[in-house]
């Protein structure tokens, strides 16, 4: 007869506080709630942690401690199919404040390497959603992040995620593709290079990409709609500012209120529209009148 431990070689967790100290494979079994302290703190290495479909809250009266604390100098994890609940909400003004977690998931102080978080939704939390910095080998996929006062979501590779009501950089990454990011202040999508993105904020760029970005959409009500080093298939707007501007703009579109539809180095079948201002400025094009 196989054991427990053959049948089921994982650890169950079924309250909070709760730390991870040895390498291996853990669940929750219900909803964990605490009141001021991290719910989960992961001390070690090679840590596989299922949320298993619950929700990790705080009811600290004034947002406090992680959901999930990532020690210092940790690798090799990974964190999925859950979700994490404070109560922090937008005043309207540009603040952020309430009660429950300050972070979702986050290292204490440096990122964590080699990590992967996927299926997870992160509300209502003073500071970071996820927060994985962009310089480890780290992948959030398949998140949903809503109403941070800080960072949306960052790791290198960012794959079908979405971020709304975010104070600071809704999505951050290196490699950023098939995702949506709502800033307030900050940028919507920022990344080295973008596919198959939505990115859009009330006072700083839509969309930037400082490399490339591809069938990508940015829109601004205050700054450039959409930037990149080399766009292609992407479209810009600002009711400001440029709508769009890259140094090489392939098969791209840009409106802008105020400022210039679309301005780049070189344009190739692209199209600028300004209500006011010059429709484009382009140093060479072709395929263009």
């Amino acid at each position: 007869m196989k054991t427990l431990a053959q049948i089921e070689p994982r650890t169950p967790i079924s309250t909070a506080p709760f730390t991870i100290s040895q390498p291996g494979s853990y669940y929750l079994t219900t909803n964990l709630t605490v009141s001021g302290t991290n719910a989960i703190t992961i001390a070690t290495n090679g840590v596989t942690l299922d949320l298993n479909g619950f929700t990790l809250a705080s009811t600290a009266p004034s947002a406090s401690g992680y959901a999930i604390l990532i020690n210092n100098g940790l690798s090799d994890l990974a964190i999925f199919n859950g979700h994490i609940r404070g109560g922090v909400t937008n005043t309207g003004s540009g603040t952020y404040n309430g009660p429950g977690f300050r972070n979702g998931i986050a290292g204490s102080v440096e990122a964590p390497d080699n990590t992967r978080i996927t299926g997870v939704s992160v509300s209502g939390c003073l500071e970071a959603g996820i927060d994985l910095g962009i310089g480890n080998a780290t992948v959030v996929e398949s998140c949903m992040v809503r109403t941070v006062g800080y960072v949306g979501i960052s790791a290198t590779t960012i794959k079908s995620s979405v971020v709304q009501d975010c104070s600071s950089t809704a999505i951050y990454g290196s490699e950023v593709s098939d995702s949506h990011g709502e800033s307030n202040i900050g940028v919507g999508v920022l990344a080295a290079n973008a596919q198959n993105c939505y990115g859009s904020s009330s006072i700083g760029t839509g969309l930037s990409a400082y490399k490339t970005a591809q069938n990508c959409f940015g829109t601004t009500s205050s700054d450039i709609g959409l930037y990149a080093s080399t766009a292609q298939n992407c479209y810009g707007y600002s009711t400001y500012n440029g709508g769009l501007v890259s140094h090489i703009a392939i098969g791209c579109s840009g409106y802008s209120s105020s400022g210039i539809g679309l301005t780049a180095y070189i344009a190739n079948s692209c199209s600028g529209v300004s209500s006011s201002g010059p429709a484009q400025s382009i140093t060479y094009k072709y395929n263009m009148p």
